[in-house]
C-alpha cells in the first residue's frame, strides 16, 4: 500500500513525491493569480497572500495556506471556492480536482511569535538611559 510519500525521510518527517510538490506550486499559482483577479472585485480578499498549497497523497483534497486569514476572507473564500475550483478544473489539467480547504499558514503565526520575542529581548537588554 502506498502513502503518496517517499520512503526517505528527513529527521522522521515524510518527504512528498516530486510530482506532489509540483502539484502544490502549480495549484498555488492558478489560485493566487485567479484570487488576485477576484479581489477586483471583491475586497474581502485583497492583500490575500496564498503562501503555500498542501494536497493529499490521492490528489482529492488541497488545504490552500493563507499568510493572514482573517473572518471577512475567510468567508470570502468560501464563498468563492466553488469558482476557484472550477477555475482550477479548467486551468490545470488532473484527473480530479481537488476538494479546496483555506487555513491560515502556521508558519506566519509562529515567525511573528518569534519577532515579538525577539523584540522583547532587545527592549530587556537595552542600557537604561540616565
Amino acid at each position: 500500500m502506498s502513502t503518496g510519500r517517499q520512503k526517505g525521510s528527513r529527521a522522521g518527517v515524510p518527504v512528498p513525491y516530486p510530482r506532489a510538490l509540483r502539484v502544490n506550486q502549480v495549484l498555488r499559482q492558478v489560485l493566487a493569480e485567479e484570487i488576485e483577479r477576484l479581489a477586483d472585485a471583491d475586497e474581502r480578499l485583497r492583500l490575500l497572500t496564498i503562501t503555500s498549497v498542501d494536497t493529499s497523497a490521492d490528489l482529492r483534497n488541497a488545504t490552500v495556506f493563507v499568510g493572514t486569514l482573517g473572518s471577512d476572507a475567510a468567508d470570502a473564500l468560501e464563498e468563492r471556492r466553488p469558482h476557484l475550483q472550477r477555475h482550477l478544473g479548467r486551468e490545470v489539467r488532473m484527473k480530479r480536482t481537488p476538494k479546496l480547504r483555506f487555513a491560515a499558514d502556521p508558519a506566519v503565526s509562529a515567525g511573528a511569535r518569534v519577532e515579538e520575542v525577539l523584540r522583547r529581548l532587545v527592549i530587556d537588554d537595552a542600557p537604561l538611559e540616565q
